[in-house]
Order: C-alpha cells, then sequence, then structure tokens
C-alpha cells in the first residue's frame, strides 16, 4: 500500500514541507479571508460570458501564502504522496470542436460522451471514496479557433476547467491537467508538408504557453502533462492533416522527443512556480514497452528531479477493454502484468517518477465490475506499491458513480479505501520497505495460486518448452474472443468456449477447434488466425498447410491463399481474416512456393452470421517448400 513519507532523518524535513504545500494549496482556492472564491460558472449552457470572466478573474491572484510555497520535494517523493488517483473521464476532453466553430459555448461538450456535469460534491465524493489525485484530461481546441491560425483559448472553456482543478485542490487531492487526444489535431506533426508541421509546433507551443501563465501561481499539487496517448505512432493519424502519415518509426520518436522538450522548455520559461513544477511527460504511445525502447528519451530540464514519465496500461486488452474475455488471473497473465511493471524501474532508478495515467478494467458505464477485476486490481497495485508508481484509474462514471459519490460494489471500494494515502499511518523508512516487500511476497503468493485456477479439463498447459497449436477468434461484435494474439494462454476467453488444441512435435497433419454452443454460439469475424506458439522456435521456415476449413460441420472454400509468417518472429501464425493487413508480406511463406493470391482474409463470414464451430486440419512441414 501507499505509505506516508518517513518522519525520520531528510524526510521529516520534506514531510512539513508537504504539509505547507498542502495548507498553501487551499488557501490558493480560498484567498486569504479563507471564504470559497465565487465559482466560475458552468459552460453546459450557454451562460453570462460576462459572469464566466469575472469570476475566472477572481480566482487569478492567489494569496500572498501561496508565494511563500517551496517545491523541495523529488519526483519520487511527490509520486508517493499523490497515492491512488482516479481519471475525470469522457468529461472535459469530449470532443465537441465544430460546435464551437458554429458558435457554441467551448464547455456545451462536457455531457455529450454521456457523462454528467461535474460538481463539487462528485470530487469530493472521489477524495472520500479514497483517491488521492484527479487526473482531468481535456481537449482545449473545444475552445479554439485554430483553422485560422488563431490559438487563444477562449476565457470560458479555461474557466471552466479552472472551477473543476479547484474542486480537487479544495479536497487536498494533486491534479494533473494535459491535452488530450483532442480530436487527433497532433497528425500535423506527421504532415508531408513542412508548413503544416510548423503550425503545429506552433500551436502546441501556444498552447502550453496559455495554460502555463493561466496557472502559473497554482499550488505545486497541480502537474502539468504533455499529452495523451498522441506522442507516437499517432502523430501520423489523418483526422486534421488528411496529407498526415510521413513519419517512419524512427521519425515518430524523434518528434515524440521533440515535443516533450519543447513541453518543457515552455512551461519553465513561464517563471514563477512553473520553473520547478512537476511535469508529467507522455511516453511513446504511452505504452510501456515503447517508452522503455531507447529510442524514447526524457527531456532535458533545468528543475532538478521534477520530471515524472506518464505511461497506461491496459493487459491483456481483451480483458480490460472489450467484454469477450471475462476471466483473469492465470500464471502467463501474472507474469505478463508483473514482468511489464517491473520494467518501469528503468526510470524509477534514474529519479524519475512514474504515473500510470490510466488503467482500469472497463465496464462500459456499469456500476458492475467484470469477474476477477479485484484480484487484477491488487496485484497492480501490489506492484505499484513495490516500484512506487502511482495509479490513475481510468473511469467514466463505471465504477465510481459520481451522482451517488461513491463505488457502489463494496469489495471494490473497500480495496480502494484500504489503498488511499490517508488511511496509511506514519511511518518510518524500515516499515516503508516492509509494505515493498508485503507487496513482493502478496505477488509471489497471488503467483502460485493461480497454477491452480482457471483451466479447463483438457487444456494444453502454455509453456516454454512446448509448441502449441490454436486457432485465435475474436467475433464481429467483440462479445466472444479466444487467445487472440502470439502468446498462447487458454484461458485468455470468453468462458464457455471450449477449445480443442494441439500439441505440435513435428511434421505432419493435426486438428484444432473451437465450439462455441456453450455461449450461444458466436456472430461473426472480427480477427482470426490459426497459431503455433513457439513454431518459430522450434521450427524456423515451417510452412502451414490448410487440408479441412469447416464451419458448423460444413467444408467452407477457403477466399484466398493461406500463407505462413510470424509477427512476433515466435510465434507461427496463418492469417484466417485481418482486415489490418492487406496484403501478404514479402518474407511470407506458401506450400507452393508463391505469393500469388495469398491472403490475410481467406475466412470472409458475414457480422451477423451464427457460428457454433469452427474446425481446421493442417499440415505442418518443418522444411520450406
Amino acid at each position: 500500500m501507499k505509505r506516508k513519507l518517513s518522519v525520520s532523518g531528510s524526510h521529516s524535513i520534506r514531510r512539513v514541507r508537504a504539509a505547507s504545500i498542502f495548507a498553501a494549496s487551499i488557501l490558493a482556492v480560498t484567498g486569504c479571508s479563507g471564504e470559497p472564491a465565487p465559482a466560475a460558472t458552468s459552460g453546459n449552457t450557454s451562460g453570462d460570458t460576462e459572469a464566466v470572466v469575472s469570476a475566472a478573474e477572481s480566482t487569478d491572484s492567489p494569496a500572498p501564502a501561496q508565494d511563500e510555497e517551496t517545491n523541495d520535494l523529488t519526483a519520487l517523493e511527490a509520486t508517493r504522496l499523490m497515492g491512488n488517483g482516479i481519471n475525470l473521464g469522457n468529461t472535459m476532453e469530449a470532443y465537441n470542436h465544430k460546435a464551437y466553430l458554429n458558435g457554441a459555448d467551448p464547455t456545451s461538450g462536457e455531457g455529450i460522451w454521456g457523462m454528467p456535469h461535474t460538481t463539487r460534491e462528485m470530487i469530493a465524493g472521489m477524495k472520500a471514496a479514497g483517491f488521492d489525485t484527479l487526473r482531468v484530461p481535456v481537449a482545449w481546441t473545444n475552445g479554439m479557433n485554430f483553422e485560422s491560425g488563431d490559438y487563444t483559448i477562449d476565457e470560458r472553456l479555461f474557466a471552466r476547467v479552472e472551477e473543476i482543478v479547484n474542486y480537487a485542490l479544495d479536497e487536498d487531492m494533486y491534479v494533473v491537467i494535459n491535452d488530450h487526444w483532442d480530436g487527433s489535431w497532433w497528425g500535423m506533426f506527421g504532415s508531408k508538408t513542412a508548413e503544416t508541421r510548423e503550425k503545429a509546433m506552433e500551436m502546441y507551443k501556444s498552447m502550453w504557453t496559455q495554460i502555463a501563465e493561466r496557472f502559473g501561481k497554482y499550488s505545486y499539487k497541480l502537474v502539468f502533462e504533455s499529452a495523451n496517448e498522441e506522442l507516437g505512432d499517432r502523430l501520423n493519424d489523418k483526422d486534421i492533416a488528411e496529407d498526415s502519415g510521413s513519419l517512419s518509426v524512427n521519425e515518430c520518436y524523434e518528434t515524440a522527443n521533440l515535443i516533450n522538450s519543447e513541453f518543457v522548455k515552455v512551461v519553465r520559461s513561464t517563471g514563477g512556480k512553473n520553473a520547478d513544477r512537476f511535469l508529467l511527460i507522455a511516453g511513446y504511445n504511452t505504452d510501456i514497452e515503447h517508452t522503455c525502447d531507447d529510442r524514447w528519451k526524457m527531456p532535458e530540464d533545468t528543475a532538478d528531479s521534477k520530471l515524472i514519465v506518464s505511461v497506461h496500461y491496459y493487459t491483456p486488452w481483451d480483458y480490460c477493454g472489450i467484454a469477450a474475455v471475462n476471466q483473469w488471473g492465470s500464471p502467463k497473465q501474472y507474469e505478463e502484468q508483473n514482468r511489464l511493471l517491473k520494467m518501469l524501474t528503468k526510470f524509477t532508478e534514474q529519479g524519475y517518477g512514474v504515473i500510470i495515467g490510466e488503467y482500469g478494467v472497463l465496464t462500459d458505464g456499469k456500476a458492475t465490475p467484470k469477474p476477477d477485476t479485484d484480484i487484477y486490481f491488487t496485484n497492480f497495485l501490489d506492484n505499484c506499491d513495490l516500484y512506487n508508481i502511482c495509479p490513475l484509474l481510468w473511469d467514466c462514471n463505471g465504477l465510481y458513480r459520481r451522482n451517488e459519490g461513491a463505488i457502489s460494489d463494496p469489495t471494490i471500494a473497500k480495496l480502494f479505501k484500504d489503498r488511499s494515502f490517508a488511511s496509511q499511518p506514519e511511518n518510518t523508512e524500515e516499515e516503508t520497505a516492509a509494505v515493498a516487500a508485503a507487496a513482493k511476497k502478496s505477488m509471489e503468493e497471488a503467483l502460485e495460486a493461480a497454477n491452480d485456477r482457471m483451466t479447463d479439463e483438457g487444456d494444453i498447459p502454455a509453456t516454454d518448452d512446448t509448441a502449441v497449436a490454436w486457432i485465435m477468434y475474436q467475433s464481429a461484435d467483440y462479445n466472444a474472443s479466444y487467445c487472440v494474439g502470439d502468446i498462447y494462454d487458454p484461458t485468455n476467453k470468453t468462458v464457455g468456449i471450449k477449445a480443442q488444441n494441439a500439441l505440435i512435435e513435428g511434421e505432419g497433419q493435426y486438428t484444432v477447434s473451437l465450439d462455441f454452443t456453450g455461449i450461444g454460439g458466436a456472430r461473426g469475424v472480427n480477427f482470426s488466425a490459426l497459431g503455433i506458439y513457439n513454431g518459430e522456435k522450434f521450427f524456423p521456415g515451417c510452412v502451414i498447410d490448410i487440408d479441412s476449413f469447416k464451419v458448423n460441420g460444413e467444408e467452407y472454400a477457403l477466399e484466398g491463399k493461406p500463407y505462413t509468417g510470424a509477427d512476433d518472429g515466435k510465434c507461427t501464425r496463418v492469417n484466417l481474416y485481418n482486415q489490418w493487413v492487406p496484403k501478404a508480406p514479402d518474407n511470407a511463406r506458401t506450400a507452393d512456393g508463391s505469393l500469388d493470391g495469398a491472403s490475410a482474409q481467406i475466412w470472409q463470414i458475414g457480422a451477423k452470421e451464427r457460428i457454433d464451430t469452427v474446425e481446421i486440419t493442417f499440415t505442418l512441414s518443418t522444411a520450406q517448400q
């Protein structure tokens, strides 16, 4: 669990300073008298613009006590104080830019993605539920006519964001604000036109200059984040710039590094508290493995120990992101989570803080969590305690019910309440180390227990010493899924699907199948492939030739020639329906040695067509023809 900083040694000084920071943040939003400053008018209706501006201006001048605040915490110490947090998801980043261009209030989009109007009580409820930090994603172009070259952020949008920030600071929470997706204007950086790329940087720097100046006198508990998930592959998005897509992967890394560097320079140049404010640096795609790639660099900084790395975690996506996979907790899944989160010590060992700005097992707005959400969260938060990582739950009026001001599921509610910073006693450095040791022990026990869970009779265990063939499948409606991805794990599935997989011992003919009758059938195909886990390890250069393909017991005529490949260099694979692969790659292998007619879409089936069973018989040749 997150523990309060030690009160012995040098930490005792920082503990006093942390307390003064907390107090100053409250003074900053109440004024010298301690009376609440006038709240900015909500932007959900057209409202009175002059009233909004007046209200915003009334909070623009901080109390003198705030100017005396100093920031002597390091990034590692700050992330410990930030405890566990939550996102105000699908709210201020809900995209309504076109409406603004047509004269709408820039805050009118706050509820268009299904969220209720944010109130002080909702934020107070988050704090009471055990969340110590609030991340407020923002789409700043909701109040900007950037197409005309005007990058001025509308005062009404500023006032509403400021109002929500103040709600959280009043609750003694840390707050993170960013520029979040924002219609994917970031694709301008990938434009083939130099002028468009230059405008993108000009707009980015103008945006952060305005944000930094607006909040420059705010408490150090307000953290600026350079982006969301856009600094990476999405720099090539075509949503705004139709000629985007010009950047290679290496150039995407270079551009992401440049943007982060400019972010730090711009914020620091505004002076005041921004000279040493904590800054959150968006990783490449906010993906852990991509961010740990040596091509991604933390920017240089004039302040000492004030930078924090931002990544997200939704692994495995089939469990965290869609309804189909409704169980979690296999040894492979525990090992994967532990391995990925441990990678982040690359940054903590260098003195950088780490925030997982988003994680979750998404519920589509339902208050009832998926099965195994509690054990997923427990192991995840144990990792965060072990490695001093601050996690921020992604939630869109799901687990946390905003109008009720509470988490409705009692198991999840207790989990977060117990993990809150406020619930932990003061500790010595030795006790803090003991907490990390307890987290490690909990992780080890959970992994050991996982060996006895979730296996169906007849499943072939997933090990590094065997090669196993199976059918990857995801239905067109995302409600049925079996072991999608190049890592074989027979528990990564919709409960009720029965599989016949095959242990591959050499050349020969094998049969694999899926039976969906236990879940009432599956609908259509969104993705499917025939995979052999460890195929490239034990049978390099092998070729798979499909002899029979049956759907619902009837022979199905393939609509193209299958080819053999390996996306990750480990798992041998034949794509059955992969809409993201337009043609067979040049290094693909076929039974006749020719790629003529080879396709990644050889199983064409309607989205509404019911599938009860799929059976594939294939021959494996270990020497390429």
